[in-house]
């Protein structure tokens, strides 16, 4: 089960210990959004969670993306770039995966995916 919880912390610090195999953090490449992924991440450390996966949104340029890299050293990033696409097909109450699917932001968001797959624990 994939559970997308409310922004910030609050929900991590109730959640018993070793009750998920990944956690997604996301944050955008700013002070105050990295600051609170990195509580998340510490929380997460501490309470024993799976995996951590950081997911760096709306990242313009390769400052933005030093910025969340040097945040988070030695966990897994993915990089997923301010896109259009992404924006557009909100605005039309559409996914972006049908109608910009080949999008840099999409094809990222998808990688995403992919490492979620690849980490499930296996039967």
């Amino acid at each position: 089960m994939i559970a997308d919880l409310e922004a910030g912390i609050g929900t991590l610090t109730r959640l018993p210990a070793q009750t998920v195999d990944v956690v997604v953090i996301v944050v955008e490449p700013t002070p105050r959004s990295i600051d609170v992924g990195q509580r998340a991440l510490e929380l997460a450390a501490q309470r024993g969670r799976g995996q951590v996966i950081v997911v760096a949104n709306r990242v313009l340029d390769a400052t933005d993306a030093g910025r969340v890299a040097a945040a988070f050293p030695g966990y897994e990033l993915v990089l997923v770039p301010l896109d259009q696409a992404i924006a557009d097909a909100d605005r039309v109450g559409r996914s972006p995966l049908d109608t910009a699917p080949d999008s840099p932001g999409v094809q990222a968001l998808l990688s995403v995916a992919d490492r979620i797959n690849m980490s499930k624990p296996h039967a």
